[in-house]
Order: structure tokens, then sequence, then C-alpha cells
């Protein structure tokens, strides 16, 4: 199972999102700290989820942290995200 799978598995079960986007940057880290040859071990995710309502944009990156625990370190290295609400996402489409 790739790392993108897994962390859709893990992102899925946990925050229910509506919406969810991981694209694989590991091209762009290329030769920089943690990046290993074969890549993923960089990633951007795109989430939107009813579970981010009400909280703050540190509380919703420790939520996806959270979810995504078992992976970082190894093999994921690097995570950039993008968590909104239904609401915010509709906003800015």
């Amino acid at each position: 199972m790739s790392v993108v799978e897994q962390l859709q598995g893990l992102l899925e079960a946990a925050l229910s999102p509506e919406v969810l986007e991981i694209r694989d940057d590991s091209a762009k880290h290329k030769g920089h700290a943690g990046a290993r040859p074969g890549g993923e071990t960089h990633f951007h995710i795109y989430i939107v989820s009813e579970a981010f309502g009400g909280k703050s944009r540190i509380e919703r990156h420790r939520m996806v942290n959270k979810a995504v625990a078992p992976l970082m370190d190894n093999p994921v290295h690097a995570l950039a995200m993008t968590a909104l609400t239904p609401e915010e996402a509709a906003r800015s489409a």
C-alpha cells in the first residue's frame, strides 16, 4: 500500500472528510533532509471536514497530525496542509 493510500485511510477514519486531496511533493525536495530515493516523504493535504467546525487553524493541524501520527517521521518527513470546513471551502471556491 502506498503512503498516499495509508494517509487517506487514516484521515478518512479519523475526520470523515467531504473532500480529501493528497499531493506527493517529494520530487520538489529531492536532496533535502528527509528525502529518500523513490519519494513518498513530503506531502500536501487539502482536507474539508465538518470536524473542523469551531476549531482554530492550529487545532485543525493538530487533529490532522494526530490522525496520521503512525506515519510521521517514517515514512512521512514533511506534511503541509489546508484544513477547511465545508462552509469555508464553499466561500473560497
